[in-house]
């Protein structure tokens, strides 16, 4: 988007991008210089305990363990995704139950619902969050996915198998490139609901990673640690979106454009 702008005209952007920033952050620190920490902490006080996010091996583990199970959970339902979408491609019989039963009763179930679920079937442990993450973003990946394999050309397909015919090869080499600008999309979609899920899921079904923190601060009336560790996750999914997820994305879809 910037390639269309000016110099100037991007110089004005930055300035009111970086601007509003800075005129939530002195709101903030307005609102809470006369209120208790417990209920509005200062931007000083948040900073300073992000910032042991960095240094403590405590902090460190539970914002890397919950870091593990979204990485987990958003690489298993883009997996099970692709194998629903290619089973649904390859046995046209399975389309309707895929897209009118299946997707609509995946997106209309309470994550809620999942979550308790979970924790009856399985108990508190590691598998438990990540099942919850998978079930709930599964529809979001799934539903880029069947849009990809929807706009596959048959005739390039046909074509594919002028070339060879293993499956594997037509799938690996021509089809899945196909499908990638979709599938990508769906990743960064999946990865940002994942983080959303991801503090539900471990409020109620761990007992480390970001969210078992929070349970600890709503004890503990802790608004300082609330606010630490909502931020570490804009920061851990701003960092991975920026450099891996949205060049990722931009890649293939420059190709699909060419």
């Amino acid at each position: 988007m910037n390639k269309l702008l000016t110099p100037r005209q991007a110089s004005f952007q930055r300035v009111v991008t970086e601007g509003g920033v800075v005129l939530v952050i002195l709101a903030w620190w307005w609102f809470a210089k006369d209120m208790p920490a417990f209920v509005m902490p200062t931007p000083q006080a948040v900073l300073s305990r992000l910032l042991k996010f960095l240094y403590d091996p405590r902090l460190m583990s539970h914002a890397g363990i919950s870091f593990m199970r979204v990485g987990v959970a958003v690489a298993l339902a883009t997996i099970i995704s692709l194998a629903i979408g290619l089973l649904t491609r390859r046995f046209a019989i399975l389309e309707e139950l895929v897209e009118r039963r299946l997707l609509t009763f995946l997106n209309s179930f309470p994550s809620v619902g999942w979550a308790i679920l979970a924790v009856i079937w399985f108990q508190i442990s590691n598998g438990t969050v990540i099942f919850i993450q998978v079930v709930i973003v599964l529809p979001f990946c799934l539903i880029n996915v069947l849009e990809g394999l929807r706009q596959v050309d048959p005739e390039l397909v046909e074509m594919g198998r002028s070339y060879t015919r293993s499956s594997r090869r037509l799938l690996l080499r021509l089809v899945l490139p196909l499908v990638m600008p979709f599938l990508a999309a769906g990743l960064r979609v999946a990865y940002g609901i994942a983080w959303k899920i991801a503090l539900v899921s471990e409020l109620f079904g761990a007992q480390s990673g970001l969210g078992y923190l929070l349970m600890q601060a709503q004890v503990r009336a802790d608004a300082t640690l609330v606010f630490a560790c909502c931020l570490a996750i804009v920061l851990i999914f701003g960092t991975v979106d920026r450099f891996v997820l949205r060049p990722l994305a931009l890649r293939y879809s420059v190709r699909r454009a060419a």
